[in-house]
């Protein structure tokens, strides 16, 4: 096996972590196979074994472990310093492209061509959905145990409407359980080798008490300036408390929590439509960096409608920056506080039960998710007395198009998202 190369200049780092960023399409699959090919691979900055253990850390705590995984890479090689800049370059580029993406869209919403691109790309998120039920299912559902996990998280959100984190919260606790009584159950394995050497617990633990101290702070701060400011009743207050709630629970990826998303933001909160927060997956689809990144377009539409007295730009612009803050702040937190105490935590049953037993209810998450998005683009006017139940053939036509490119001819996200924004920006001219 290759040995290392000696570590890059923090003006290396930069450079390459500037480079991921920018080419970060596809989800996180693509995007740590990209990682892998800079750091391990090209570089050998990273070693192998210590990029998965790593990796397995990012599973392990809320948020995009894809991002999470930058960062480590960056406090690895140079520290805090590294991991802000690695961190923050994964994130930046598609931040600026989302809010970008937010401001057309808001500018031409109501135009006949600019709805059916988006008829197009809705239909399109449909099957990308799909993909991504298919794949987790593949790597989670193990055993028949964990089977029927993803079938009763399922059940539980699409008829009894049980708030999401209680459907996480209930998963983890049944893992680290049964793990301990009946590893077998989850697929639970042997934890690696326990490496000796390096801080004290006690030191540990001081160090990591002054960082999330440190890092709570910084996670607030922005929090802070809207109570004193415009106070607790104000958009911006709700959009803080809403996004750093959910950056806690944000467990088995993004998609695990756009469901619970977006039946709360276009439900009890009215920040945007159904129809507009499938548009907002897309537009983060078609982006580089995570796709939770979505949560700044609902955050920006947010702003945009009930920001007075703020004008309507600026209160988006600053809805669409606070929602980005609260979202990723809190995975330097737990990468900062958490990377150092890496292989106890790999050697946790209990934690490793814990993740075991959410990836499967997010099986059930995601797939509640493909059966909400499916309702409100493929029956946009739902209605039992009219024949067809308000079904959108064109919409219904474009999914099994976006099925075939994705399953049958494997062809990539943004490849489908062009194919399908091009075919409904055809039906527009269709003369029936």
């Amino acid at each position: 096996m290759d040995s290392p190369n000696p570590e890059p200049s923090f003006g290396q780092l930069v450079r390459v972590s500037a480079k991921i960023g920018a080419l970060s399409f596809g989800g996180p699959a693509g995007q740590i196979a990209l990682m892998h090919r800079e750091f391990v691979d090209d570089r050998r900055w990273v070693e192998g074994g210590a990029f998965l253990r790593a990796l397995n850390l990012c599973h392990l705590l809320p948020g995009p472990e894809a991002q999470q995984l930058a960062t480590w890479i960056g406090w690895r090689l140079h520290g805090v310093r590294g991991g802000l800049a690695a961190g923050l370059l994964f994130v930046l580029p598609g931040a600026f492209v989302m809010l970008a993406l937010s401001m057309l869209y808001v500018t031409a919403a109501g135009l006949d061509w600019f709805e059916a691109i988006f008829l197009g790309i809705k239909a399109a998120v449909l099957a990308i959905v799909a993909q991504a039920l298919v794949r987790v299912a593949g790597r989670a559902l193990k055993t028949r145990f964990m089977l029927g996990l993803a079938f009763a998280s399922f059940l539980l959100l699409a008829l009894f409407d049980t708030p999401f984190p209680l459907v996480i919260g209930a998963a983890a606790l049944i893992g680290a359980g049964i793990s301990r009584w009946r590893p077998k159950m989850i697929g639970a394995h042997a934890p690696p080798p326990f490496t000796t050497g390096g801080p004290s617990a006690g030191t540990l633990a001081r160090s990591t008490i002054r960082t999330i101290a440190v890092w709570c702070a910084i996670w607030a701060a922005p929090m802070a300036l809207v109570a004193a400011t415009l106070g607790t009743g104000h958009v911006l207050w709700d959009v803080g408390v809403f996004f750093s709630k959910l950056a806690v629970v944000t467990f088995g990826g993004a998609y695990a929590v756009l469901g619970y998303m977006a039946q709360e933001a276009a439900g009890p909160l009215g920040w945007l439509s159904a129809r507009e927060m499938a548009d907002g997956l897309g537009l983060a689809e078609s982006t580089p960096g995570p796709l939770i990144m979505v949560t700044q377009f609902v955050g920006f539409l947010a702003g945009w409608r009930e920001a007075e007295p703020l004008a309507p730009l600026a209160g988006a612009i600053a809805a669409a920056a606070l929602t980005t803050w609260v979202t990723f702040a809190p995975c330097f937190l737990w990468i900062f506080a958490c990377a150092p105490w890496m292989d106890r935590l790999e050697r946790s049953p209990a934690l490793q039960g814990a993740l075991a037993a959410i990836t499967a209810a997010v099986v059930g998450v995601i797939a509640n998710l493909a059966l909400w998005f499916a309702g409100h683009v493929l029956f946009p006017t739902f209605d039992t007395s009219v024949p067809g139940w308000g079904f959108d053939w064109r919409a219904g036509l474009i999914a099994v198009i976006a099925g075939l490119l994705l399953f049958v001819f494997r062809r990539g996200i943004l490849t489908t998202l062009a194919v399908c924004a091009a075919s409904g920006l055809a039906t527009a001219y269709m003369p029936f």
